[in-house]
C-alpha cells in the first residue's frame, strides 16, 4: 500500500522545499499538498492521509489548532509542525499533541528523523 503524507503550509515554495526533502527520504511516498488548513481538513475528509507536516503559521488556522482537529480524528497519525518560532512554549504546545516538533529551515536531515519514526510506526500499523 502507498503512504501518502499531507504537506501543509501557505508557501508554495515552503511546500516544494518540504516535499524535495521527504522524497529524499522516502521516494516511494505520494505527496498530497494543501495551501491551507482548511484545504488540509477537505483533503483528509476525501482520501486517506498516513501522515502530516503541518507549518505552524497559516493566516485562517494555525498549524497547532489543524494538528489538535487531526488528532482528534486519527489519534494514531505521525504529525509533525514546521516553524521558524523556536520558543518552549510552542515545543510544549506540540508535544502536548503527542506530534513533532521540526525547526525551520526544512532540510532532509531536519525532517530525517520525524520520517524514519513515521516509517517506522506506520510499517507497524500495517500501512
Amino acid at each position: 500500500m502507498t503512504v501518502k503524507v499531507l504537506v501543509v503550509d501557505d508557501s508554495k515554495l515552503a511546500r516544494i522545499v518540504a516535499g524535495k526533502a521527504i522524497a529524499a527520504l522516502q521516494p516511494d511516498w505520494v505527496r498530497v499538498e494543501a495551501a491551507s488548513a482548511a484545504e488540509a481538513l477537505t483533503i483528509v475528509g476525501a482520501e486517506q492521509i498516513d501522515l502530516a507536516v503541518l507549518d505552524f503559521n497559516m493566516p485562517d488556522k494555525d498549524g497547532l489548532e489543524l494538528a489538535a482537529e487531526l488528532r482528534a480524528a486519527h489519534p494514531n497519525m505521525p504529525i509533525a509542525v514546521i516553524t521558524a518560532n523556536v520558543q518552549d512554549e510552542i515545543v510544549a504546545r506540540v508535544r502536548a499533541l503527542n506530534a513533532t516538533f521540526v525547526a525551520k529551515p526544512v532540510t532532509q536531515d531536519a525532517l530525517g528523523g520525524f520520517i524514519a519514526g513515521a516509517a517506522l510506526r506506520l510499517k507497524k500499523a500495517g500501512v
